[in-house]
């Protein structure tokens, strides 16, 4: 797989955990842990497409 199509596929999960995230804040009942587990993941995925594109340029 080439760094591009990683990028993209981390990309993509990363908007789908915002995604997720975004519907749980709605709840009434939000799962507060669970929230910030899902941003915690989001943000080593930001992390790694950082990575990705800083080594791709």
């Amino acid at each position: 797989m080439t760094i591009e199509a990683r990028i993209r596929e981390l990309g993509n999960r990363h908007r789908t955990l915002d995604q997720t995230i975004q519907k749980e804040l709605t709840r009434p009942s939000v799962d507060t842990l669970q929230v910030r587990e899902l941003k915690q993941k989001k943000l080593r995925l930001k992390e790694q497409i950082t990575s990705l594109e800083a080594r791709a340029h």
